[in-house]
């Protein structure tokens, strides 16, 4: 198991973010929101200058591709804690 995030950003975007916050995990670039609206999470006009931007969630896929568990919220501030996403996992095993 591992994370990864998805966001809209262009992948030097995201690059520049993950170096600058010290994050060891990948960053995949979703500038269509494709992934994003199949997930049912895109905010729209939710960025900057109104650009679509993702709405805050955190999902476990598990190797055959099936969300196993999420956490949604509307308010960017609330996010699923790390002791909670290490719970989800493991009852997933």
């Amino acid at each position: 198991m591992r994370p990864v995030a998805i966001s809209v950003d262009e992948p030097d975007v995201s690059r520049d973010l993950a170096k600058k916050a010290g994050y060891t995990f990948p960053i995949l670039s979703d500038p269509d929101a494709g992934v994003i609206r199949r997930y049912h999470i895109l905010h729209p006009k939710g960025g900057p200058d109104e650009h679509d931007i993702a709405r805050p969630a955190e999902f476990r896929v598990d190797s055959s591709k099936i969300v196993r568990w999420c956490n949604f919220t509307e308010d960017v501030r609330v996010r699923a804690r790390a002791d909670e996403m290490l719970a989800a996992a493991r009852q997933l095993r």
